[in-house]
C-alpha cells in the first residue's frame, strides 16, 4: 500500500505538481481531425488546465490558453485567422506561439503588445488526431507510433470517465484481470442472461514476465495450454510509457489511449486500425469516432463487453483509488513495476533530465515499430471476430462493417488454393 502522501504524488496532474511535471513532458490527443475540420476552434481540458486548440485556414494547428491575457475571455469562442488566433470579445491576435500580434483598439506606436503573450504550446496533426504539447521547451517530436501510420481502416470508440488516469493504467500491468473480469466474470453473465461470451479470455495463467523496454514496460503471460514459443509469450505487448498500451492481433491494431484531463478525469480512447490479411478497403475520407457506451439508462455499468468491463473496474474505484488501503499481492508485481518506473522519472525530471520514452531524434521517429504479439491468446483469425463481435460492435453500425471485413476476409484465406 502507499502513503496519502505517495497516492498523491503519483495521481496529481495539475502545475507545478511532481507527476504533472512530468506528464508535461509528453504529446497528448485532444480532439479528432474532423472536428476540427467541422469547425476550426474547440476547447480542451488537460492536465488540470483548460486550453483551446484551433486550425488556421492554411491547415497549422496551435494550442493556447483558454483565458485571453488582455480580460480573461474564453479563446475557445475566438476568430480563427492565418497567423493565429483573435479573441472575440475585443479582437486582440495571438499568433501560433502565442505572441500578440495586434490589439485594435490600442495606439499602434506603442510596444504595448510586445509586453503580452498568450502561453501556448505545439500542435499536430497524427492519424486523424489533434496532438499538443503543453510542456517546457525544447519541445519533444511527437512520436509516430507505428499504429498510427499503417495502412487499413481506422475508427476511435472514446469516453469521459469521471476517475484517475493512474487507475486505468494500473490494469495495463494486470495480465491475471483477462482471465477474471473478461473470463469468468464474463462467462457467469453470459449463461445468466443468455448469450455467449468469448472463450479466448478464459484460459488460466500459468505464469506473467515483464521487462521494462525504451517505451516503457512489455507484458508477457503464458497461459495454460501454450508454450514459451507461442505470441503471448514470446513477444507480448507493451505498456506505452506514460499513458498508453499497445494491443493487437489477428489484422487488428490497437492503441489504448488514457489521456489525463485533470485529477479525477480521464479521456480514454480505443484507436483502432483494421487490416484483416486478405482484405481489401477502399481509403477513408475520415477516420471513424464514436462514444463508448459505459453506462445504461439507469446508471448502471453496461458489462457485456470488455471494454466496459475495464471500465467497471476502474470507474468504481472511486475518482481517485484509495491506495492507502490496498492489500497488493506477488500477481500485482507488474503494478508494483510500473509505480517505480512512474518514481523513477519523477526523480528524471526532477534532476533536469528528460523521462523515458521522450523522442528527439528524428531519424528514430520516421516510424517507431512497437513489440506486439499477432496470434493472441493462441486463438488466430478467431480472436479478431470475437473481438469484435462479442466486443462493442453492438453499439455501433461502423464496427459491424469492420466485422464483415474480418469474416470475409477470413473466408477467402479458407477458400485459397493450397500453396497460396
Amino acid at each position: 500500500m502507499l502513503t496519502a502522501d505517495q497516492n498523491a504524488e503519483l495521481t496529481r496532474v495539475g502545475p507545478g505538481t511532481p507527476m504533472g511535471e512530468v506528464l508535461r513532458r509528453y504529446w497528448y490527443p485532444v480532439a479528432f481531425t474532423r472536428q476540427l475540420d467541422e469547425f476550426p476552434v474547440r476547447r480542451v481540458r488537460l492536465l488540470g488546465e483548460n486550453w483551446t486548440v484551433y486550425r488556421t485556414p492554411g491547415g497549422a494547428y496551435g494550442v493556447v490558453e483558454e483565458h485571453c491575457p488582455h480580460r480573461r475571455a474564453s479563446l475557445g469562442y475566438g476568430v480563427v485567422e492565418a497567423d493565429g488566433i483573435r479573441c472575440g470579445y475585443h479582437g486582440w491576435l495571438f499568433g501560433l506561439d502565442g505572441t500578440c500580434l495586434d490589439q485594435p483598439a490600442e495606439m499602434d506606436k506603442t510596444s504595448f503588445k510586445d509586453r503580452v503573450k498568450a502561453r501556448a504550446g505545439e500542435a499536430q496533426e497524427l492519424g486523424g488526431m489533434v496532438w499538443v504539447y503543453v510542456g517546457p521547451q525544447p519541445a519533444p517530436l511527437l512520436p509516430r507510433y507505428d499504429v498510427y501510420l499503417m495502412d487499413g481502416l481506422r475508427d476511435a470508440g472514446h469516453a469521459t470517465l469521471p476517475c484517475n488516469w493512474l487507475q486505468t493504467m494500473e490494469n495495463a500491468v494486470d495480465p491475471h484481470h483477462v482471465e477474471w473480469l473478461h473470463g469468468r466474470y464474463f462467462d457467469f453473465l453470459g449463461r445468466t442472461l443468455g448469450f455467449e461470451a468469448p472463450k479466448s479470455f478464459q484460459r488460466r495463467h500459468v505464469k506473467v514476465a515483464f521487462d521494462e523496454f525504451e517505451h516503457g514496460i512489455i507484458k508477457r503471460r503464458l497461459l495454460e495450454g501454450h508454450t514459451e514459443q507461442d505470441d503471448d509469450w514470446a513477444i507480448g505487448h507493451p505498456l506505452v510509457f506514460p499513458y498508453c498500451m499497445r494491443v493487437g492481433g489477428a489484422g487488428i491494431d490497437q492503441m489504448q489511449i488514457r489521456v489525463p484531463v485533470d485529477d479525477t478525469v480521464t479521456w480514454f480512447v480505443l484507436y483502432t486500425v483494421h487490416h484483416p490479411e486478405g482484405g481489401s478497403w477502399e481509403p477513408q475520407a475520415a477516420m471513424v469516432d464514436y462514444e463508448l457506451p459505459w453506462l445504461d439508462e439507469r446508471g448502471n455499468h453496461i458489462v457485456d463487453y470488455v471494454e466496459g468491463q475495464d471500465i467497471m473496474a476502474w470507474v468504481t474505484q472511486g475518482a481517485i483509488t484509495d491506495r492507502t488501503v490496498e492489500h497488493l499481492g506477488k500477481s500485482d508485481v507488474g503494478v508494483a513495476l510500473m509505480r517505480k518506473m512512474y518514481k523513477q522519472q519523477l526523480v528524471a525530471v526532477a534532476e533536469g533530465r528528460d523521462p523515458i520514452a521522450v523522442v528527439r531524434d528524428p531519424a528514430a521517429n520516421e516510424r517507431i515499430d512497437l513489440p506486439c504479439e499477432k496470434n493472441k491468446f493462441g486463438a488466430g483469425g478467431e480472436f479478431a471476430i470475437q473481438w469484435i463481435n462479442q466486443g462493442f460492435s453492438r453499439y455501433s453500425p461502423q464496427l459491424k462493417e469492420l466485422l464483415r471485413l474480418h469474416v470475409d476476409a477470413a473466408a477467402a484465406r479458407t477458400e485459397a488454393p493450397a500453396g497460396a
